[in-house]
């Protein structure tokens, strides 16, 4: 009894930790002054603001679009990646996925820098390209861990199977292997998105002028006073997050009982 009522406590410790800015965040964003420490009345100007805000509005959109296509490419790249490391011999295979795992390891600024000596080095002018390139170059190794998993789950046989019935390799890659891996596809899209969007230290060594993602556009702000309307877009993606997991997660029980009904 009293280690379950100690975990409850540990348990009820740490979610304070992590939500308790959040929710400053969340209050602050409705606060009529620009003062972090003082209430002066409650107001939502900060959000109207927000929307006709040009410099946030615009970095928001640069982070959403180099987030998507970089996922986008990364999940193609990263999934066709797995599949050729599945289908190599064991000591082919753990020699690739130890390089494979470097990225995800390395600290980002040793990457971010040498990125950027790489885009000098090619003479490319700093913008969407060499932002894109540099999110899609550290997103395909989340892609590989995620799908590598469902390959190894997969059974063999039915790759044999189809191709004995007739299928070609293009549609047992479509119609077999595909299904299969789905739900690492899924996720290791998920999971490039949620880091591109969340990216600063790569970001900052390889965007141009034109291509200010959001956090490099609240980074410049810290240097003088960050703008109440960031509180409001903060509050908001947290929102539209909350909303997504609860959604997802309403479906997926919905998913499990009508099979425990069949």
């Amino acid at each position: 009894m009293k280690k379950m009522t100690f975990s409850k406590i540990y348990t009820s410790i740490i979610f304070l930790f992590l939500y308790i800015p959040i929710g400053v965040l969340i209050v602050n964003s409705f606060n009529a002054s620009k003062s972090r420490t003082v209430w002066t009345g409650f107001t939502l100007d900060w959000y109207s603001k927000l929307f006709h805000n040009e410099t946030i509005m615009t970095s928001l959109l640069n982070t959403l679009v180099v987030a998507l296509i970089a996922s986008v490419v990364a999940t193609i790249l990263g999934t066709a990646a797995a599949i050729g490391i599945y289908n190599m011999n064991s000591v082919a295979r753990k020699f690739i996925m130890n390089i494979t795992l470097i990225p995800n390891v390395n600290p980002e600024i040793v990457t971010g820098v040498s990125l950027m000596l790489l885009f000098v080095f090619l003479k490319m002018e700093f913008g969407f390209t060499t932002l894109i390139l540099s999110h899609i170059t550290f997103c395909v190794p989340y892609v590989i861990l995620n799908v590598m998993p469902k390959l190894r789950q997969m059974n063999r046989n039915l790759c044999e199977a189809a191709m004995d019935l007739g299928c070609n390799q293009l549609q047992v890659f479509r119609k077999v292997i595909v299904p299969e891996i789905m739900p690492g596809i899924l996720s290791g899209f998920l999971m490039s998105l949620t880091y591109s969007i969340d990216d600063f230290v790569i970001s900052y060594f390889t965007y141009g002028a034109s291509s200010q993602t959001l956090s490099i556009t609240i980074f410049s702000m810290t240097r003088r006073k960050v703008s109440p309307e960031v509180n409001a877009l903060s509050a908001i993606i947290f929102v539209v997050v909350l909303a997504i997991l609860l959604i997802m997660n309403i479906v997926d029980i919905k998913k499990h009982e009508k099979e425990a009904r069949r």
